[in-house]
């Protein structure tokens, strides 16, 4: 079982935004992958992207380049 750690957890509105935030953050060579979301968490279609916190600026350039939109972002243990 994988240690847990401190990470940032983006939550989407939809499942179509969590799946272009995938595709743009593999075109864009940025770190991080979709995971269900935390239980700790309350979000609306149940996927989210899971990075570093340190990539968080980046991530958000990223979205904001495709116009993604997060329903809300997270610092919790992944």
């Amino acid at each position: 079982m994988r240690k847990k750690e401190m990470k940032l957890v983006i939550t989407f509105h939809t499942t179509a935004d969590a799946m272009a935030m995938e595709k743009a953050c593999q075109e864009h060579g940025a770190p991080g992958r979709l995971i269900p979301v935390p239980r700790s968490i309350s979000a609306g279609c149940g996927m989210a992207w899971c990075a570093p916190l340190s990539e968080r600026e980046r991530l958000l350039g990223v979205m904001k380049e495709r116009g993604i939109e997060e329903e809300d972002l997270h610092e919790c243990l992944v």
